[in-house]
């Protein structure tokens, strides 16, 4: 069976999630309050990231120019990146965060080939615009990381995932094997999903090489 490695960016490739730094710098300071409510349950990812999206003014340009200021990769990408190409599986980088920043982000370091499906991005002077399609080209409010994952078991890959977050549980209780760090290795030692858990991306590469693949 073919294998693929399902990756989340924010806060599992890099150390920050970026999305919070462009927030923080640019956004309406009532965007926390928004989050909670994502975080409580009331609104979903999608809804939360658009909403909040919506009131950064600032233009691309002004951004990006935080974002290489400001963004730390997790030591090892490169590392991990090499061993997936080692052993045939496949990686793709599946994001609530933005495309403008992940694929600049990528660009910077050399990745620019590496698959990455995310927020489609658009600016205007109204605000940054964040819109969520799935697979068939849908717009979706939830479920983004679930149904790529989905997609990739229907096309006969079985699929290794790594997170950080809570919106990361749902897609990683239907993968083979979990690498999990932050909240989502909280929330499974919490409730008792086997997991391997990882500080950096070269613990997922060491990982690997044990797996029975």
């Amino acid at each position: 069976m073919k294998t693929l490695f399902q990756c989340d960016f924010d806060g599992t490739i890099t150390l920050e999630d970026i999305s919070f730094l462009i927030l923080d710098a640019f956004g309406d300071k009532g965007w926390r309050r928004m989050f909670q409510e994502y975080k409580d349950g009331k609104i979903s990812v999608g809804r939360f990231n658009t909403l909040a999206f919506a009131t950064v003014k600032a233009n691309k340009e002004t951004l990006l120019k935080l974002v290489k200021e400001k963004a730390e990769l997790r030591p090892g990408l490169a590392n991990l990146l090499e061993c997936c190409r080692r052993q045939g599986i496949e990686f793709a980088i599946v994001s609530n965060g933005l495309d403008f920043y992940i694929r600049s982000i990528l660009e910077d370091i050399g990745l620019d080939n590496v698959r990455v499906f995310a927020a489609r991005t658009g600016f205007a002077s109204n605000g940054v615009e964040a819109r969520y399609l799935g697979p068939g080209g849908k717009e979706m409010e939830e479920g983004f990381k679930e149904a790529h994952l989905k997609m990739f078991q229907e096309s006969g890959y079985r699929v290794i995932y790594a997170g950080n977050g809570t919106s990361d549980a749902p897609p990683a209780l239907q993968a083979c094997h979990i690498f999990a760090t932050g909240d989502l290795l909280a929330y499974f030692r919490k409730i008792k999903v086997a997991c391997t858990p990882f500080d950096d991306l070269n613990d997922i590469a060491n990982g690997l090489e044990r797996l029975p693949l």
